[in-house]
């Protein structure tokens, strides 16, 4: 039962992580139902989620089409970003950082929600896309991913829609791959320094990677708007449930 819970927390997990990046909202409580400590959930949820990207890259090739440049570009920041965020997990405590989260999420959803009206600001403005306050952000996105990550898919993307001239279904794929070289990084900081429960990875990681497969499929067919505001709607729940846990 132990092993079935965590494939099907993890397709949960890869599903909505690649509609809406609240992935850690599925396979982080169950880890912690499996009776693992938290920073060790949290430090295992990273390396299973670093499987999503393999699906959510499968599924969202038709989105990535043309977008590898932007990807070479931006790259560097998200690699760096998730390094720093994985090195913090290693050498501070948890509890500060976790009291911060709520407020990024919460604010996240908010840009998500009023993301139409902002980003006509923006151009009205004649604003510079991916300009360096949006660049700083993905930084400390790829922190935070690397750190703990949950709802860091809610942030990543808000900057992705509100700084680039994408489509949301586009952006949700540039945002699959940024925050997944995040996790990538982290996720070989951890195996290399931290403590793995290897015994959930197999079944977190086949679950997140079917779930992220298919995530994309759907968001293809799903209207933007819509989407957009339920994804903020659901920020706006995870942050409320992550203040709390930390208050």
């Amino acid at each position: 039962m132990t092993v079935l819970l965590l494939v099907v927390a993890g397709f949960a997990a890869g599903l909505s992580g690649s509609i809406a990046g609240l992935a850690s909202l599925f396979s982080y409580p169950a880890q912690l139902a499996v009776g693992l400590p938290a920073v060790t959930a949290n430090v295992t949820n990273t390396v299973a989620l670093a499987f999503s990207t393999v699906g959510q890259v499968a599924g969202s090739r038709p989105e990535l089409t043309g977008q590898w440049p932007v990807l070479r570009r931006l790259a560097p920041i998200t690699l760096v970003g998730g390094a720093t965020g994985a090195a913090l997990v290693l050498v501070t405590p948890p509890e500060t950082f976790e009291r911060i989260v709520p407020f990024l999420v919460g604010g996240a959803a908010v840009v998500l929600l009023f993301q139409p009206r902002i980003r006509a600001a923006a151009e009205r403005r004649g604003a510079p896309e991916a300009g360096p306050s949006v660049l700083v952000g993905m930084f400390l996105v790829a922190v935070y991913g690397g750190y703990f990550g949950a709802a860091a898919g809610v942030l990543m993307l808000a900057l992705v829609l509100i700084g680039l001239p994408v489509s949301l279904a586009r952006g949700n794929a540039l945002k699959a791959v940024l925050l997944g070289m995040a996790n990538a990084v982290a996720a070989v900081g951890f195996v290399v320094l931290g403590v793995v429960a290897w015994w959930a990875v197999p079944p977190l990681a086949i679950g997140v990677a079917l779930g992220g497969w298919c995530g994309p499929q759907i968001v293809r067919r799903l209207p933007a708007g819509p989407l957009r505001v339920g994804i903020a709607l659901a920020g706006l729940g995870l942050a409320v449930g992550l203040a709390a846990q930390a208050y």
